[in-house]
């Protein structure tokens, strides 16, 4: 058993990617050479996720009054970029999938600048302990890999083999769910004495910067004029952070457990309010393959 778990996250990654394989089941480069007319959402996606969160995170920090380590912790989630699972819950809402791919590497890259600027400002205004965040080239090519790679083949096969695409679209977006489902729980059970510690000191702050990453990702870009599958391709993808990320900088690169712990509180609730959102605010999700925009 315990060989099992100490191969559980490498299981994960690997089902990930697999996820990712069978969101390129649904794609082509069709979906990709329309982004090029659709600037507008490329550009907003980009100014939520890099310039307005963090700001947000640091009035939630400010008005709350968020203890300093935690205040970290929370900036370094802010300055993460989307996560694998905004693709997944884009693709299961209806959202633009070929959007939230695009935006995932683009953010991911361009992460190795602004990560560190994000983290070092937040390490000087609220710590002032003398540490430096370095870029994290490594990561970012591993994160990366798991979403552009699986996605590629997936995109070769359909397009080799439209109908096997076609028959898989259901069964893979069961799959889907299950590792959902799998992630939460992992995440639970791997932070839980830290988590119950830790929810009384910086739960509300985690869970409402949750809220507003979603709720500002969606309704900003549809009050801007954006059509509903671009709002949710980006409100997933500034409302659903990389959290790993968050937490390998803060124990590998800071050394620090308590600054990891908003991410790990945030590594389980964000699948409750993403899952929440979808079926509250976007309700019904469009056909499978509805995913390609229609208006700017």
């Amino acid at each position: 058993m315990s060989n099992f778990i100490t191969l559980l996250p490498t299981l994960l990654i690997g089902a990930l990617a697999l996820i990712m394989f069978g969101l390129g089941l649904s794609l082509t480069l069709g979906d990709f050479r329309r982004l090029l007319g659709h600037p507008k959402a490329v550009v907003l996606a980009l100014v939520l996720q890099a310039m307005v969160l963090p700001a947000i995170c640091y009035g939630l920090i400010v008005a709350l009054g968020v203890a300093p380590i935690y205040a970290v912790g929370l900036m370094l989630l802010a300055a993460s970029p989307g996560g694998v699972s905004a693709n997944l819950f884009s693709h299961l809402f209806g959202g633009n999938v070929a959007m939230n791919i695009s935006l995932t590497a683009i953010n991911t890259v361009l992460s190795i600048v602004s990560l560190p600027l994000i983290a070092n400002f937040a390490i000087d205004t609220f710590a002032n302990s003398g540490q430096v965040v370095p870029m994290q080239t490594g990561k970012v090519v591993e994160v990366i890999g798991i979403v552009l790679i699986p996605v590629v083949i997936g995109m070769l096969v359909k397009s080799r083999a439209p109908g096997f695409a076609a028959r898989m679209d259901k069964p893979m977006k069961r799959f889907s769910m299950l590792v959902l489902a799998a992630l939460a729980v992992v995440a639970l059970a791997k932070e839980r004495e830290a988590l119950v510690a830790s929810f009384a000191s910086i739960g509300l702050a985690v869970i409402l910067f949750n809220v507003a990453s979603l709720g500002l990702g969606y309704y900003v870009p549809r009050l801007l004029g954006l059509d509903k599958p671009n709002a949710v391709a980006i409100g997933y993808e500034i409302g659903i952070h990389n959290s790993t990320l968050a937490i390998y900088v803060a124990v590998t690169v800071l050394g620090d457990f308590q600054l990891m712990l908003p991410a790990a509180i945030y590594s389980v609730s964000m699948y409750v309010f993403a899952t929440a959102f979808g079926l509250l605010v976007l309700g019904k999700k469009q056909p499978a393959g509805a995913v390609a925009p229609t208006s700017a």
